[in-house]
This record gives structure tokens, sequence and C-alpha cells, in this order.
């Protein structure tokens, strides 16, 4: 029986064979009380644009780990050689440790070469690396650089796939970002023009993205030159308390009061020098 199971030719069309299987799989983890782990969700706006002499990226500073802030202040646009730059938003190790891989290879590659790399090199090997994790790395990227072509533009999804487009904007708050730039998008702008477009985009996400806040860094590249203004702009600023929290003394009553006496014991303690002759 078995054989002929095996010998039967594939059928056509999707195969939903697994569906029961997994359905049992959730039904007794359920019952040991252990629940699958959930996708993790993260928080993040990035962006990137193309002008007249180079790129400009664009990123905000906020980390989140669930529902608490943990960073006010990171860093999210890293580096991958002297010409090249990458956003990262998704798992803050994931794109951290992967520019990191990526930019060590591209070293190589320049060293051997003698020349800078050029955009379309660290493109291929971001994807080639992330297809083939098939998307367990959670980093999702906007590339962009200036190399001997001219200025390049990319952005990369964790499975690997990737575009080249003028603009783009990734993380839970592109949306917002990319209302901006298709509303006021214009070839061959001038570099404060797009330092400008790219700087609101993230404010956009800042403000209409709970995952995405604080300050706003860019990176301009161009042939030769880059320029990492990091804060470029504080557009998230706390707010300062109008009010008086300070209550006089006896404001609340206490109704009772009780004391109880902690039994001690006092240890003598000698500390020796460790002989390292």
């Amino acid at each position: 029986m078995a054989a002929v199971s095996v010998c039967r030719p594939q059928c056509g069309g999707f195969s939903f064979e697994n569906c029961k299987r997994n359905a049992l799989l959730e039904a007794n983890v359920a019952k040991l009380g252990c629940s699958l782990p959930p996708a993790r969700k993260t928080g993040t706006t990035i962006c990137g644009v193309v002008y007249k002499d180079g790129v400009v990226l664009g990123a905000d500073t906020r980390a989140t780990e669930g529902m608490v802030v943990a960073d006010k202040n990171c860093s999210k646009i890293h580096y991958i050689s002297p010409n090249i730059y990458c956003c990262g938003a998704g798992t803050a190790a994931d794109t951290e440790m992967t520019t990191q891989l990526i930019s060590s290879n591209l070293e190589l590659h320049s060293l051997s070469t003698n020349r800078l790399p050029r955009v379309a090199t660290a493109n291929r090997m971001l994807k080639q690396m992330l297809f083939r994790y098939q998307g367990y790395i959670g980093a999702a990227l906007v590339l962009g650089g200036v190399d001997c072509n001219g200025p390049h533009l990319y952005s990369i999804y964790p499975h690997g796939s990737t575009d080249k487009l003028p603009y783009v904007t990734m993380g839970s708050g592109s949306l917002a970002a990319m209302a901006v730039f298709e509303d006021r998008f214009k070839p061959n702008m001038e570099e404060e023009e797009a330092k400008q477009l790219v700087r609101d985009a993230i404010a956009a996400g800042i403000f209409n993205d709970l995952g995405s806040g604080s300050n706003i860094d860019l990176c301009v590249i161009t042939k030769g030159k880059v320029d990492y203004l990091r804060p470029h702009d504080e557009v998230n600023k706390k707010g300062v308390r109008t009010g008086d929290y300070k209550y006089k003394h006896g404001t609340t009553g206490v109704l009772t009061k009780q004391v109880t006496p902690l039994q001690l014991e006092v240890m003598e303690e000698s500390v020796q020098t460790m002989d390292t002759s």
C-alpha cells in the first residue's frame, strides 16, 4: 500500500493535506498549556529618495519591544561601504547583524577588486542571504548609494524580493510616508528639497504610527561624500507638565499604622588579598 501511494503521480494545484495535521498539533499544544510563538510585531519608518546628485535616506529613532519603547534614540541607518548605506526595519538584531555581515563581505570584495563596490552588488548579496533563510531573518531594508553608474535606491524585503524605485518606504509607518512621497515627489530635485521631503515623510510616519517616534536621522550620499545627520530634527518633543502634582502633608488620612521590628544578626566579614605571584 505504501508503494502504491509513493508511485502515485502528483496532482496539480494546491495541496491541503497538512491542514488537518497542523490543526491537530495546535490542539495538542493547547492541551499541554503551551502556545505557539506569535509573529513578532515591529515598528519603524524608513525611506529613501533619489535626487539630482545622489540619494537621501531617512529613519526614525524609536525601538520597541512589544508595547514598550526600549530605546528612544537608536540608529537605524547602517554603514555598508563608504558609498553605500542601508536603513533597517524589523527585528533590530537581524538588521544589525545582516548589514554588518554584508559590509564585511563587501570590504573584502573591494580589497579584491581594488575599487568601490557597486550598489547592485550589495543588493544582490543582501537578497541572496535573506532568500536563503526564507523570511526567518526579519530584516526589511532600504539600500541606497552612489557608484560609477550614478545614484541607486533599492527596497529589500525579508523574503529576498527587491524593488528599484526613485523613492521607497518600509516599516509600519511606510503608508504615511508613502503618501507624502506620492504627493510631493518630482524627478531631479535639489538636495535641500529632497532632505525636506524625506524629513516630512518620516515625520508623517512618526505622527501616524505608534511604532515610530522620537527623532529623524538623515543620510545624504553623493559622489565622493556622505553626510550623516544624526539627529537631523526632533519632531516629537516631550511636552512640559502644566499642573502641579505635589500635595500637602496630611491631604490623605492614615487609617492604620503598624511597625514590625526586624530581627537582624550582625555578621563580621574580613577581606583578604589574593596571592597572584
